[in-house]
C-alpha cells in the first residue's frame, strides 16, 4: 500500500502541499493533474522518500515511511520514480550496463541481473537498440532506457513524471503499450503528467490538484466531465470528454472505440 495521511510539505514558508489523503493502491494506474505549481512534483519526490513532509506522512504498507537508510533501500525497491528528464538517470554509455547499475549495487547474482535486464528491455520494446551507445539514442529511446532501470527492481509501483514529454505520435502510443503491459504484470503506476489525454486515457483514477490540495478525484470520466472543476483546476477537457459535454456524443474512453462508435452509427443511417 502507498497512501499519503493529511500530508503537508513546505518550503521554507511557503506551504506546497496542504493536507493531501490520496491512496494509490485502490487502482492499477492513478493519474495526476493540476496546473504548474500545483504540487505534483512536491509531492513525487515525498513519495519516493527524497523529501520529508512537516506533518503528516507518506504510508508504506500501512505504516509511516521509515526514513532510516535502511527503510528508504526497502522502499526504493519497491517505490520506483523516472522523472521527465531521462539524462538525469542515465550514467552509463552503454546501454545494459546502465540499467543493471542498481541491481549490482545491491548484490544481485550476475545471472539474475542477465534474466532481469532482458526482461525489461523486452517489456520496454528496446532490445533492437540495446547495442546502440546511449548518448546515439533519441530522447523517446532513453526514457525507454531509464524505465527499464526501474523495472529490473521489480517495484510494486512505478512513478512516472511526463512520461509523454518531448515524444512524437509514434512515441506516445508505444509509451501507452508500455504502461499496459507494466500494469498486466500486476504492478500499480502513478503519473503526472500535462498531457490530458493521455491521463484520461491511461487511468483508471484521477486526483487533480489545486494550489497543493485536492480540488477532486474519481474515476477518469466523471472528474474530467466537471466542466467548473477544469475550470478551476486551470485545465482543458480531454477532447474525448469535451465531444460529450458540448456535442452530447458518446463518451469514450478511447479514440478506437469513438470512431468504431461513430462508424456504426453512420453505417446504421445508411442502411
Amino acid at each position: 500500500m502507498l497512501a499519503t495521511s493529511d500530508l503537508w510539505f513546505r518550503y521554507q514558508d511557503e506551504p506546497v502541499l496542504k493536507g493531501l489523503n490520496l491512496d494509490f493502491s485502490l487502482s492499477p494506474v492513478t493519474g495526476l493533474v493540476g496546473a504548474n505549481g500545483c504540487g505534483k512534483s512536491t509531492l513525487f519526490m515525498n513519495l519516493s522518500g527524497l523529501l520529508r513532509p512537516q506533518k503528516g506522512a507518506v504510508l508504506w504498507q500501512g505504516k509511516p515511511l521509515d526514513y532510516s537508510k535502511r527503510g528508504l533501500l526497502a522502499l526504493r525497491q519497491q517505490v520506483a520514480t523516472v522523472f521527465q528528464d531521462p539524462e538525469q538517470q542515465i550514467f552509463y554509455t552503454d546501454i545494459d550496463s546502465d540499467i543493471a547499475f542498481s541491481l549490482r549495487n545491491l548484490g544481485v547474482p550476475e545471472a539474475e541481473i542477465t534474466r532481469r535486464v532482458d526482461e525489461a528491455l523486452t517489456l520496454v520494446d528496446a532490445q533492437h537498440f540495446r547495442h546502440q551507445p546511449i548518448q546515439c539514442l533519441s530522447h523517446g529511446q532513453k526514457k525507454r532506457v531509464a524505465i527499464a532501470g526501474a523495472l529490473v527492481l521489480q517495484a510494486r509501483y512505478l512513478l512516472l513524471d511526463e512520461p509523454t514529454a518531448g515524444l512524437d505520435p509514434a512515441g506516445r502510443t508505444q509509451m501507452l503499450a508500455i504502461v499496459r503491459r507494466i500494469v498486466a504484470q500486476g504492478n500499480h503506476v502513478i503519473i503526472s503528467s500535462h498531457d490530458i489525454d493521455l491521463i484520461y486515457e491511461i487511468s483508471d483514477a484521477v486526483y487533480v490538484l489545486r494550489q497543493g490540495q485536492v480540488l477532486t478525484h474519481g474515476a477518469p470520466g466523471e472528474v474530467f466531465a466537471c466542466t467548473e472543476a477544469m475550470e478551476q483546476a486551470g485545465l482543458t477537457q480531454p477532447w474525448l470528454v469535451k465531444l460529450h459535454t458540448q456535442l452530447g456524443l458518446p463518451l469514450c474512453k478511447t479514440e478506437t472505440e469513438f470512431f468504431h462508435r461513430m462508424q456504426k452509427c453512420a453505417f446504421r443511417e445508411a442502411s
